[in-house]
């Protein structure tokens, strides 16, 4: 019996997480659209999918650009006869004191990380409503959850995706088969960090644990198999929230402490905008060489350290009441 292939939109699939996600479809022989402003590695991703038995066709595509978005919908329509799954995943990331940031960076970052997916729903929407069907997956990360110091428009955007998203689930209530399903990854092994904006005049590095975004790319299509509204990703995720929900005050002073004191003992390099307005031409594999692929084990002493702090906070607040 032929099982028919289901059409996927995935954006920011030139490299890491989003070049996992699309290699993790590929498998299930679909019919992907695959979308970046790095049409050349696209290129390289779809081959890679191609060997897999699925179908793709690349676009060269801006989420910051409204206009690019819809004809990137309609071109997915189009190839598929139809949209069943979009995932909004294309994202960038500044690092730095607020107000050494430039201006035009932190609103760069808004634009493509909040507008960027508002686009991508607003595009895609009218499809699923006309088809009576259809599934939104919004990759996010913990950091919805849990604000970044040093990383200020990143967070705002998390943040704000959060509420967006929890809205939009809200307005489509009526609409049983249609599909909003948020992901909450922790730390990830990508390429992410090795883009990102960078003006505190230091060497950055991903805080460990990192997970294998291999992790986020299987979570993302068990969402779109069984669509679910959120979904935490990594043991990690989970504890972080529980913190941040707890414990607000203390978390956000931890994690300002551990940021600062890095930033304090790391190496001295230039700033830079990073891959904010333009693609940058490196780091487009789907792992950033930070952590283990493949090995989940190593993270259990972060786990079990975590999870002992939390206990620990619980039981000092009840005492306190």
């Amino acid at each position: 019996m032929k099982i028919k292939k289901r059409t996927v939109v995935i954006t920011g699939a030139s490299s890491g997480a989003g070049r996992a996600i699309a290699l993790q479809f590929a498998r299930k022989a679909e019919r992907l659209i695959l979308a970046s402003r790095n049409l050349k590695m696209l290129e390289e991703v779809a081959e890679e999918c191609e060997t897999f038995g699925a179908e793709v066709k690349c676009l060269e595509v801006d989420v910051t650009d409204y206009h690019a978005v819809l004809n990137l919908a309609a071109t997915a329509d189009e190839f598929g006869s139809g949209i069943d799954i979009w995932v909004n995943n294309a994202g960038v990331l500044a690092v730095g004191a607020f107000d050494e940031t430039p201006m035009e960076v932190s609103e760069q970052v808004l634009k493509t990380n909040l507008l960027g997916y508002m686009h991508g729903a607003h595009a895609v929407l009218p499809y699923f409503k006309k088809q009576g069907k259809g599934i939104l997956i919004n990759n996010i990360s913990i950091g919805g959850f849990l604000a970044v110091p040093m990383g200020a428009a990143y967070s705002a955007s998390k943040f704000g995706l959060r509420g967006f998203g929890q809205a939009l689930k809200a307005e489509l209530s009526a609409y049983p088969n249609i599909h909003v399903c948020d992901a909450f990854p922790a730390f990830l092994d990508s390429p992410g960090i090795q883009h990102a904006a960078n003006y505190t005049g230091k060497y950055l590095k991903p805080a460990p644990p990192v997970y294998d975004p291999e992790r986020l790319a299987q979570a993302i299509v068990s969402l779109a198999d069984h669509p679910r509204r959120e979904k935490m990703v990594g043991s990690i995720s989970v504890l972080l929230r529980l913190s941040a929900g707890l414990f607000p005050t203390l978390t956000q002073f931890v994690a300002g402490a551990v940021i600062k004191g890095y930033i304090k003992r790391a190496d001295p390099i230039p700033t830079t905008n990073g891959n904010i307005f333009v693609p940058v031409p490196f780091g487009n594999a789907v792992h950033g060489g930070w952590g283990i692929p493949g090995k989940p084990k190593a993270h259990r002493k972060y786990i079990a350290g975590m999870a002992a702090s939390l206990a620990l906070l619980a039981f000092i607040k009840i005492l306190g009441k």
